[in-house]
């Protein structure tokens, strides 16, 4: 008879899911899956964009993490305490569960603290809870200065900011009220989505301003004065909103962090290819692990990557345990859709791994790439659970 093995999986965002589910697919029975979250709901995050102009509510792009247990997933809720690489073991409330295999797919922490006044001036539009104050601080809007705020340079799903000014920009229109909304995208980083390079940056820095979104590049904010509704940036420039809608930045998540699994980075590490650990057995997948490019940045964190990660750890501990199937690879391949309203999208793909520089290509918006946008939604959320 197998002897039985245990995979602990945390976290139930995307690479969480597909690792689960492809686990459970792969394994005789015999053998656990357990995924560990807090939350007792998934929520797809690229469709919070279309929740903040209305498009979207939580529950069309909700699904509880319980649904996975019909299918053989062990679902465990509860808030992570503590976990031990060495021993792959993790506390869970109290309750202290074993591993023959861990997989780290936590995600990133949003801590718009690091910016003083942040979080209680604007909306964060990356939590659901953010997303939905927006949309309903949104629908009473009649004009003014419409800001939006990346508070750091680095920060997961990188078209995400541009995509909401466009979508909000097109709201205004829709509700007649463009031409008394002035809107600004102010960035800390220095353009869109630079990592996927110079062509792809100027494409997405020339979709934005032509929907008349003022871009300002390298403004990184200081903090907000809430009273009198003000943006104070490190270069000395001051800027009054409205309503602002912000990505915080972001860090790893306080367990990782006390169980010394983050680098210099400030974030886990991993094989490019595997993503297995310094720890034999551990894996790290998604927004928590930071992968070195040789253009000297990580990889862009995004579900994406996330999805595609965990189907190759999926397999390869699927076969360390089974002893059938050939090793997988992740090969940094990528691709996303950049919404710009009007029913449109762009649609980006490339090889992030290609060398000196990320190959990627943008092809322009159309109303093809909206709704190839929304069929992925409605067969990603039917697929995975």
């Amino acid at each position: 008879m197998a002897i039985s093995r245990t995979t602990l999986i945390l976290g139930g965002g995307i690479g969480g899911l597909v690792a689960a589910n492809r686990l459970r697919q792969a394994l005789p029975r015999e053998h656990r899956v357990v995924l560990v979250d807090r939350e007792p709901a998934f929520v797809f995050a690229p469709s919070l964009l279309w929740l903040i102009t209305g498009d979207r509510t939580a529950a069309k792009i909700s699904r509880p993490l319980a649904r996975l247990e019909k299918r053989g997933v062990e679902v465990v809720r509860g808030e992570i305490e503590r976990i031990d690489p060495v021993n792959r073991t993790v506390a869970v409330d109290g309750r202290v569960l074993t591993g023959d295999h861990l997989v780290i797919a936590l995600g990133a922490d949003l801590a718009p603290e690091i910016i003083p006044g942040l979080g209680e001036a604007g909306h964060n539009f990356y939590a659901l809870a953010g997303a939905e104050s927006l949309r309903d601080a949104f629908a009473g809007f009649s004009g003014g200065k419409l800001a939006l705020l990346t508070a750091a340079p680095a920060y997961k799903c990188p078209a995400a900011p541009y995509e909401a000014a466009m979508l909000l920009e097109y709201a205004c229109r829709k509700r007649k009220i463009r031409g008394d909304t002035q809107l600004d995208l102010y960035a800390a980083e220095p353009g869109p989505m630079g990592v996927a390079g110079p062509d792809v940056s100027k494409a997405v820095r020339a979709m934005v301003e032509s929907k008349g979104v003022a871009y300002h590049p390298e403004h990184q904010v200081r903090d907000v004065d809430v009273r009198g509704r003000v943006l104070r940036f490190t270069n000395g420039v001051e800027a009054r909103f409205d309503l602002l809608a912000f990505i915080p930045p972001h860090r790893a998540p306080r367990v990782v962090r006390e169980a010394g699994l983050v680098a210099e980075s400030g974030w886990m590490q991993a094989d490019r290819h595997t993503l297995e650990t310094k720890f034999p057995g551990v894996y790290a997948i998604g927004d928590v692990v930071a992968i070195p490019l040789k253009l000297g940045k990580p990889l862009p964190k995004a579900g994406v990557f996330a999805h595609a990660q965990a189907e190759v750890v999926a397999r390869n501990i699927a076969r360390a345990i089974t002893g059938k199937g050939k090793p997988a690879s992740f090969d940094g391949e990528g691709k996303c859709w950049i919404e710009t309203g009007d029913g449109k999208a762009g649609f980006g793909a490339g090889d992030f791994y290609a060398e000196p520089t990320p190959n990627v290509r943008i092809h322009p918006p159309a109303r093809r790439g909206h709704a190839s946008k929304v069929l992925f939604e409605k067969h990603w959320l039917w697929r995975w659970f």
